[in-house]
């Protein structure tokens, strides 16, 4: 099966190495295309532009940054739509908001192309191990053409309906994941300035009801104020006001993500947006610690 991918990030360039290695023919493009010798070195063609890529390939994956990279990726000159035609489909992994989705949606179908939104829950760690959930939605029948992907590039594929339902659910996930980071934060700085032992705190977690992965692989390089980024701090902050928008738009009143949102404005603030997300950790240590 050969695939095209565009976006070769933290995220890209793990599920493009994973493909390559399960036996895929993969053509990569990247905007910074230095980006693309190590996924060359693994096997990979280039593409110089993403029109290029869709050119070449039935199947075209974009993993990007944001919306407006996204939306950039499909409508700018040399973009996705010169090249879109009648059977081709286009599958983009990215985080964006629903009318994001729609836009790509309604002009990839308008050329006779095919459509899926596929965002993912899960980190650089889950994208390396081809563990990642994917939240599909769109074109049934490439959903269906995608599987024998998904199955390599994460454990659980789910298909949502209708496009702009897999952003949503993506959207509600990292807002859950975001207020979370900082009610960690705060549980942590508590303990420590109360005089009791973070690491133990890590423990008494771990034991209970409240037990899950993200405060067993982040507690303790927080603790080390360890940030190397498996899914950067900006781009929390940016999903957080996406969920936030999403909010607004169905009248659901969100104290609590809207409190965790300033908290990761704050921290993009002072320089911490490229670090992991768990970095907030650093802006709620200098609040405690100026009160």
């Amino acid at each position: 099966m050969e695939v095209g991918f565009l976006g070769l990030g933290i995220m890209g360039k793990a599920m493009s190495m994973n493909l390559l290695r399960n036996g895929f023919k993969v053509t990569v493009w990247n905007r910074t295309l230095s980006k693309c010798d190590e996924l060359v070195e693994h096997g990979a063609s280039i593409g110089e532009t993403p029109a290029a890529v869709v050119k070449k390939c039935k199947y075209t994956i974009a993993m990007l940054s944001d919306p407006s990279a996204a939306l950039s990726v499909v409508f700018d000159q040399d973009g996705v739509l010169e090249q879109i035609s009648d059977g081709k489909g286009y599958i983009d992994m990215s985080t964006v908001d629903a009318d994001t989705s729609s836009k790509i949606s309604e002009a990839i179908t308008s050329k006779n192309g095919y459509f899926l939104e596929a965002p993912v829950s899960g980190s650089k760690k889950p994208a390396e191990d081809g563990q990642l959930v994917i939240l599909a939605a769109g074109e049934k029948a490439l959903y269906d053409e995608a599987i024998p992907a998904f199955n390599i590039m994460g454990k659980k594929s789910f298909f949502l309906g209708q496009v702009g339902n897999g952003a949503k659910m993506k959207l509600v996930v990292n807002m859950i994941m975001g207020s979370m980071m900082n009610a960690f934060s705060e549980g942590l700085v508590l303990a420590d300035r109360s005089g009791l032992n973070p690491h133990a705190l890590l423990d008494v977690l771990d034991l209970g009801a409240i037990a899950n992965p993200m405060f067993r692989m982040k507690g303790p390089t927080m603790i080390q104020n360890s940030y190397s980024p498996a899914f950067p701090l900006k781009h929390q902050q940016k999903d957080m006001r996406l969920a936030l928008a999403l909010g607004d738009e169905n009248a659901v009143s969100m104290p609590v993500a809207a409190a965790a949102n300033e908290a990761f404005k704050k921290a993009r603030s002072v320089g911490l947006g490229d670090l992991d997300f768990s970095a907030v950790y650093e802006t709620v240590k200098v609040v405690e610690h100026s009160s």
